[in-house]
């Protein structure tokens, strides 16, 4: 615990001085371009792997950052209050979906019975990724690893898919007026790799 209260210490005494003007500026006020979807794992960091300084990024974090598909409703439905809020009230540029290596969310999909009953909300959650799962079930993939990352690269995809079901991203992404980006990252290299729409590949950034 007391390390959480010297990374505080820390800040005040150096990121802080070193950005005071920057803070000072957006104290009241947020025009970040870049709406990031991203997964909760605790091994991705939105700012540090686009190099973005607080302000830039309005970022939402989901197990295997999932985008439910949009509906009307009067539920507390957190992620797509928060698409929401980036689109209409923000009116961000940009929406990036970020996937990752060894995704355990994703792995998720597979995991037994005995599993899933000891976490049934997280299981309740993945269904809503259930066409990707029964997309990568109907390949019958072999290897554990070729199926992990085709799962994670197909769940992007699909994430960004879900998004053009929103009327008001729709819109705007038809005027050319929003850009909407799939992104998958090897944590253990640092490479990202961009999703070509034409092509239907994963491109590395370089």
């Amino acid at each position: 615990m007391d390390n959480l209260f010297d990374g505080v210490k820390e800040f005040n005494t150096t990121d802080f001085l070193e950005h005071k003007e920057l803070f000072e500026k957006i104290g009241r006020n947020q025009e970040p371009h870049t709406l990031f979807i991203g997964c909760s794992d605790s091994r991705i960091v939105p700012n540090l792997i686009t190099k973005t300084l607080p302000g830039e990024l309005f970022v939402i974090r989901n197990i295997a950052n999932i985008v439910p598909v949009y509906r009307e409703s009067e539920e507390f439905l957190a992620t797509t209050a928060a698409i929401e809020y980036a689109i209409k009230v923000l009116n961000v540029a940009n929406i990036l979906v970020c996937g990752h290596s060894n995704c355990g969310g994703c792995n998720s999909f597979y995991m037994d019975g005995s599993v899933g009953n000891n976490i049934p909300h997280t299981r309740k959650w993945l269904e809503l990724a259930k066409n990707v799962k029964d997309k990568i079930d109907s390949e019958k993939i072999v290897d554990v690893t070729e199926r992990e990352w085709k799962t994670e690269q197909l769940n992007i995809v699909e994430q960004m898919k879900h998004l053009l079901t929103y009327p008001y991203i729709r819109e705007k992404y038809k005027n050319k007026e929003l850009n909407i980006l799939g992104w998958y990252y090897i944590i253990q290299t640092g490479e990202i790799f961009n999703y070509d729409s034409k092509e239907k590949v994963f491109v590395k950034i370089e």
